[in-house]
């Protein structure tokens, strides 16, 4: 039997509530109603994102983005393409995105499995920027509680983000920290040469 759960949405509403939160609330949840269900089957949740057709309707260049077993709608595969008149123009990184059960209240883990030289990605390939930390306080000052999660986020922004990332680094909270070392004193001496050598091993294999 299949029981529909509605997730506890009321939790993100404002402490003091005016007109404006009222209706800017009631917009948030009836949206998110109609685009989120969770069924619960047994001991499995299934989640339906609206995130397929919203990608069909307005693709965004410079990615793709599709599911790696349609069994398993929590498991993504993008493929990002290095953004023109950068140093990483040219290459197709592949990477995974696994959303946890109770997306879109948390983000979803992102993983390059493509070798990527970057000052925001970790050697074992895991995305850092603030779109993927935990909602809410950064509890070391550094971000802004706006510039973390937020549950309207999407896989188009999330591209968008990891897109500007890839063009625009961020050395002051590194992930890498010899990459984010060699960005700041060497960016067109050993970091470009590592990073081009990883744009021509994505590009092999990626017409393997």
């Amino acid at each position: 039997e299949e029981k529909k759960v509605i997730l506890p949405w009321v939790f993100l509403l404002p402490h003091k509530l005016n007109h404006g939160h009222v209706v800017l609330c009631t917009v948030f949840l009836f949206y998110f109603h109609f685009q989120f269900i969770v069924l619960k089957r047994t001991n499995k949740h299934v989640f339906c994102p609206f995130l397929f057709p919203e990608l069909n309707k307005n693709p965004v260049e410079g990615f793709s983005a599709g599911l790696i077993d349609d069994d398993d709608i929590y498991k993504w595969e993008v493929v990002i393409i290095g953004p023109q008149d950068t140093l990483f123009e040219g290459g197709f990184f592949k990477a995974y995105l696994t959303f946890p059960y109770d997306y879109p209240l948390r983000p979803p883990k992102m993983k390059f499995i493509t070798e990527i030289w970057h000052p925001n990605v970790a050697k074992n390939g895991d995305v850092c920027i603030s779109i993927l930390h935990e909602p809410g306080e950064d509890k070391f000052g550094y971000e802004k509680p706006e510039e973390r999660w937020l549950p309207i986020h999407t896989v188009e922004t999330i591209m968008i983000s990891v897109i500007s990332m890839l063009a625009d680094p961020n050395s002051d909270s590194p992930a890498n920290v010899d990459a984010a070392k060699e960005w700041r004193e060497d960016p067109n001496g050993e970091f470009k040469r590592k990073v081009a050598r990883c744009v021509r091993k994505s590009q092999e294999m990626a017409f393997d």
